[in-house]
């Protein structure tokens, strides 16, 4: 699903309009339709509902709903429309007159001051005083109205964004100066922003509503942001045929484990077998061998001649992808083996964990990653890597930069994990859950991406695909044991279970 700027989304609406042959207002009423009956789905009759609408149409938007709600029989539905310069949009007009036509509205148009109206827990604000054609932080009396709602507990519902919320980039807004909405309906596709952690408290749940914009134009219509749908994978996944032996689906290296930190070998290890790599070695200290081949006998072991860390990465077989990173730590020599590894220019590579530790402790290895190597940071290896970030949209922000300048994939992992290509180009991942937050999902999730490359997937698919089985798989896990109880080695267990889901069309 394609994820369009505020400006995208305005052309995206006149050209539904022309190619559909309605009005504007036709659109909004459309959309109006579908608010109120997802409130009328929501609420009981005797609910008081106070609307708050702007002067522009995401206020008509507002005013629409408010009749329709009275029109489905609620009777307690009081309407504040702030017009403060005297000018409302074409559209906001034209609802407001439908609305004063109904008999006993209870209708204030705010044109100076404004006696705001009491707010309890149990009442709905419904708040329709700005959208996405926002272009400035809200300012003035606004802000005091905000402000109000915010803090009368009251129920919220924001009509296509929060008052205040900008589609894409908010860095420069006091969050205090943003409806804080308990529940966001937004029309057809999500903003940019409902992705980044500090809008978590301003957004509330969120919904999509399908307005039928016109399909025609979405595809045409270019973005640089994706929202990533089981439907975006199925095509991607290749058939295991008949005929076929373990070779040809791929022999994965991974370099990982130390003294105390082999388990994070192990949970790699499994995930790369439970999706499908044809063969999986593993080479870590020597003193790891019984660990590993105790818990994983699947893989096989290659040990390094130190028996605590790893001290040598040569290549000395054929591989077609090559993990780099869970449980390694960041010794010295270590970090000598990985810079040797990266001067070699082996690849597909995938790079976690202490890989990026030791790349932090030693800059200049960044320069040698080669094209599409993927690097599956946290926030914090990101911030030791690139530098601190204020916020998670500066941290995108970054990530989009530093992929381009370097020619990699940056796979920015969260709740909503993020990957971004080369080109700049973001996949924003929709599975998952906090159940997730957990030692060794992120060895799991390594796994998981080198399985898909050592069978021939491109890096970028690769990458993409892995992301969506690995918040697949976790789902599953929290679905079957729960999130408090759900483990690393669950995640990798249900890897296998989420491909076929997603092949089976059951997600």
């Amino acid at each position: 699903m394609k994820i369009f700027t505020s400006r995208a989304i305005h052309e995206l609406d006149s050209a539904t309009c022309e190619a559909q042959q309605i009005s504007s207002i036709d659109l909004m009423e459309r959309a109006a339709e579908l608010v109120a009956d997802e409130l009328n789905s929501r609420f009981l009759p005797g609910q008081r509902f106070v609307v708050m609408a702007g002067p522009g149409n995401n206020g008509g938007d507002a005013l629409a709903v408010a009749r329709m709600l009275i029109e489905r029989g609620y009777k307690r539905v009081e309407v504040f429309l702030f017009n403060v310069t005297g000018k409302l949009s074409h559209d906001c007009d034209e609802e407001r007159k439908k609305l004063i036509t109904i008999d006993g509205v209870d209708f204030t148009e705010v044109s100076r001051e404004f006696n705001p109206p009491y707010l309890s827990d149990k009442d709905v604000v419904i708040d329709g005083l700005f959208g996405s054609g926002l272009n400035k932080p809200l300012m003035g009396g606004f802000v005091a109205v905000t402000r109000y709602i915010n803090e009368s507990g009251a129920y919220v519902v924001s009509i296509d964004l929060p008052s205040g919320l900008f589609g894409e980039w908010n860095s420069q807004v006091n969050r205090r100066d943003i409806i804080h909405a308990s529940l966001t309906l937004a029309f057809q596709m999500p903003r940019l922003s409902f992705f980044f952690e500090e809008n978590y408290t301003v957004l509330g749940e969120w919904k999509l509503l399908d307005i039928d914009l016109d399909e025609t134009k979405i595809k045409e219509l270019p973005a640089d942001y994706m929202l990533v749908e089981s439907r975006n994978i199925r095509p991607l996944l290749q058939k295991r045929l008949p005929f076929t032996g373990k070779r040809d689906y791929g022999s994965a290296l991974l370099f990982a484990g130390s003294t105390g930190m082999m388990g994070a070998a192990v949970m790699c290890s499994r995930s790369t077998l439970r999706s499908g790599a044809g063969l999986v070695t593993v080479h870590g200290p020597k003193g790891g061998i019984s660990i590993l081949q105790t818990a994983v006998p699947e893989a096989m072991f290659e040990p390094d001649r130190n028996e605590h860390f790893i001290t040598d990465m040569r290549i000395h077989h054929d591989h077609q992808a090559i993990a780099v990173g869970p449980g390694i730590g960041t010794n010295g020599q270590t970090i000598d083996a990985l810079e040797a590894l990266l001067k070699s220019g082996v690849s597909p590579l995938v790079l976690d964990a202490d890989a990026l530790n030791c790349i932090s402790k030693r800059p200049s290895l960044l320069s040698l990653l080669p094209t599409k190597t993927i690097i599956t940071p946290h926030i914090g290896e990101f911030d030791r890597l690139f530098g601190e970030q204020r916020s998670s949209e500066d941290r995108l922000k970054t990530a989009i930069e530093m992929a381009r300048q370097y020619g990699i994939i940056i796979v920015l992992k969260g709740h909503y994990t993020a990957t971004v290509r080369p080109t700049g180009r973001v996949y924003i991942n929709p599975t998952g859950n906090p159940g997730m937050a957990t030692a060794g999902a992120g060895d799991v999730l390594t796994g998981i991406i080198a399985a898909f490359l050592a069978q021939g997937y491109k890096p970028e698919h690769a990458a993409t695909i892995g992301v969506f089985v690995h918040g697949l798989a976790g789902d599953i896990a929290a679905e079957k044991i729960g999130e408090f109880g759900m483990t690393a080695g669950d995640i990798a267990a249900y890897a296998g279970r989420a491909i076929r889901m997603i092949i089976d069309k059951n997600v």
